[in-house]
């Protein structure tokens, strides 16, 4: 093979294994990654959105297929709760779309929520962080129910919310 080649086959590698991760968009005027896309994905509701309330999308797609789905969710959620965070209020997951496997060349994990910025969960309750865990592995039990998550997953991700503060 030819040095040439061997660096053009490089190149486009590098090309085909970068990360999709677009800004966080508001929800009515864009359109989903996963629309056209010749892997669909899977879509969960979680929530029922908040009459009025602004509506937003974030997403993100794996370098490569040996990147976990949980990992792109986790990337996602960071991406919400952080758009939330600046201002001042916290990220609440209304719907999640996630490919579906077999993750090869084309069709990377991918994962896109649609999601809403709430009040922050007044600290004067004692029963507020409990109300929230529970809320999260309600949220993960549908995800897990609907194919989204392996029982492993499940299992992972739950571990952390209870061991969480």
């Amino acid at each position: 093979m030819t040095p040439i080649r061997v660096v053009s086959l490089l190149a486009a590698s590098v090309l085909l294994g970068c990360a999709s991760n677009p800004p966080v968009q508001p929800g009515a005027s864009s359109t989903s990654q996963f629309d056209g896309a010749v892997y669909g994905g899977e879509t969960t509701e979680l929530e029922k959105p908040t009459p009025g309330a602004e509506v937003y999308r974030a997403f993100y797609q794996g370098g490569s297929g040996f990147v976990s789905v949980s990992s792109v969710r986790e990337t996602v959620e960071e991406m919400a709760t952080k758009h939330c965070d600046r201002k001042g209020k916290r990220a609440r997951p209304l719907q999640e779309t996630t490919s579906k496997g077999p993750h090869v060349l084309g069709n990377f994990p991918r994962v896109e929520w649609l999601f809403e910025c709430t009040d922050p969960i007044s600290s004067n309750s004692s029963d507020s962080p409990a109300i929230d865990k529970l809320g999260q592995i309600e949220r993960l039990k549908r995800l897990l129910d609907n194919g989204a998550l392996t029982q492993q997953e499940y299992e992972r991700e739950k571990a952390k919310i209870l061991a969480a503060p």
